[in-house]
């Protein structure tokens, strides 16, 4: 076993580690943080795949942006916070139930594997295609998502200005 798929299993269980507690806290803030660390150890699984834009990506966008944005919200909406409200949902089995199909899934295709259905592509520098196809082919959908984004976060706003003046 090399050093580097040492450290390839280290952030693998680091970051089932820290998704599961997001899962299983009961604290929705320190959920938050274990969040944090998840996007950490995918950072750190994206470097070891030699894709360092993604990476990059992955700490600006969602370290930086959406957990902050996260943690606002939490902040805004302070009954999610409040004793007496019940975290879990009532959709727990049926989440089980598909988090098991998918670990299935995924254990069969560790075991079988899946053919290729398109011929792998060899790309001399992913940064720089990634920017390309962003800016040329990507554009409206890359523009498309942003736009949501912002509408989202425009609701979250309204929404939480809503419930503090209702209090």
């Amino acid at each position: 076993m090399t050093v580097t798929q040492v450290v390839f299993f280290f952030m693998a269980a680091f970051t089932v580690g820290t998704s599961l507690l997001v899962v299983l806290a009961r604290n929705i803030v320190h959920c938050a943080i274990a969040l944090v660390f998840a996007f950490f150890g995918v950072a750190a699984l994206f470097v070891l795949l030699d894709a360092e834009f993604l990476a990059a990506a992955q700490v600006l966008l969602y370290v930086g942006g959406i957990t902050i944005l996260l943690l606002f919200a939490i902040m805004l909406t302070s009954r999610i916070s409040a004793s007496g409200v019940k975290i879990m949902n009532e959709q727990v089995g049926i989440s089980a139930v598909v988090a098991l199909a998918i670990i299935g899934l995924m254990v069969f295709a560790n075991l079988k594997g899946f053919p290729d259905l398109v011929p792998s592509l060899t790309m001399p520098d992913n940064t720089a295609s990634i920017g390309r196809l962003l800016l040329t082919t990507y554009v409206l959908p890359f523009e498309v998502v942003s736009l949501l984004l912002l509408a989202a976060m425009v609701g979250a706003i309204i929404l939480a200005r809503r419930e503090r003046g209702k209090d």
